[in-house]
């Protein structure tokens, strides 16, 4: 095996920190001036290892004598064969070796959006963020005007989002390389506005035309939206995995949709949703025929009815067990 040979220093999450050049082998690797490749680590020795040729003409690396040794996958080896893909840790480096003719994956499509970073997204996502806790307050606050009150709700709001954004940002930065806060802050605040607007439509639509549906099962695409905002924020972190960012999402909306039909079933003995409504909409905006009085006493007589029935059932299986007695 020819050279040139490269050790690449690699972070917790397989990043690659530092890439150097040995031309020939062997390659001493340790604390020493004196070596091929210098580790910044007082977890190991002056001369730690050495990478050399086997007998069979694959690489291998060899323990000379340190304290901590070779460790991979949580065992310490005295000296083990080493390819392209073995990660070692030397220490507390993690490292490994390849040559130059070690396969490279293919060029990846360029889809990040270079313009819509820094302060822009962010300004974007605050805004979103503003407007969805201002909109929420409006909507059920029933006392006077009140601006300071306003005020304190939007900066909780914001401040609220940073926290998540920031999570999200610190994740980015030690999977994806880059914090990107602005992307995961417009992110939030896309997702908080499409459920405010979802909430405010669902309200109209069942109000005018009866469709009690998006009352009764709203709150899965309220868990939907939810679900797609993650989806996001995952991609910005690592954009090459849509796939299995996709299942999982939908795993996870599974899981949450069923504890909410669970949860309804355990609370109200039915799978939807009671019937909510968190605006008032004035009767203009009703468009589905109006009912008379006579049609709602005769429901309601019917009601009476079927209950009056149910009970009278219920006592005389109740005699019946009774008289069995």
């Amino acid at each position: 095996m020819n050279g040139p040979f490269f050790i690449e220093t690699l972070a917790r999450n397989g990043d690659v920190l530092h890439r150097h050049r040995v031309d020939k082998l062997p390659i001493t690797i340790g604390r020493g001036y004196n070596n091929d490749f210098i580790l910044d680590d007082a977890h190991t020795a002056p001369t730690h290892a050495v990478v050399e040729l086997a007998e069979d003409g694959a690489l291998v690396m060899r323990d000379v004598g340190s304290q901590n040794g070779i460790v991979v996958h949580g065992k310490r080896h005295a000296s083990l064969p080493i390819n392209g893909t073995t990660v070692v840790r030397l220490g507390h480096t993690r490292l490994r070796v390849r040559d130059a003719a070690f396969p490279v994956e293919a060029e990846v499509t360029d889809t990040t959006m270079h313009a819509w970073e820094g302060g822009v997204p962010a300004l974007a996502g605050m805004a979103l963020i503003a407007l969805f806790v201002a909109v929420t307050e409006a909507l059920s606050d029933t006392g006077a005007f009140q601006a300071i009150r306003y005020l304190l709700v939007i900066v909780t709001g914001i401040g609220a989002g940073m926290v998540w954004s920031g999570v999200w940002a610190l994740a980015n930065r030690l999977f994806g390389g880059h914090p990107r806060l602005g992307r995961h802050l417009f992110i939030l605040g896309s997702g908080l506005v499409a459920i405010g607007a979802w909430k405010a439509l669902s309200s109209v639509l069942a109000y005018a035309w009866s469709a009690e549906v998006f009352t009764r099962y709203g709150n899965h695409v309220v868990m939907l939206i939810l679900v797609a905002m993650i989806y996001h924020h995952l991609r910005t972190v690592k954009p090459n995995k849509p796939r299995a960012f996709i299942s999982s999402c939908a795993v996870f909306l599974a899981l949450a949709s069923g504890l909410i039909l669970m949860r309804n079933y355990e609370n109200a003995g039915r799978l939807r949703d009671e019937l909510y409504m968190s605006v008032i909409l004035p009767p203009e905006v009703r468009q589905s025929k109006d009912h008379s009085v006579d049609e709602f006493m005769g429901d309601a007589a019917k009601l009476k009815a079927a209950a009056d029935e149910a009970r009278k059932s219920s006592k005389l299986k109740k005699d019946d067990e009774d008289d069995d007695e």
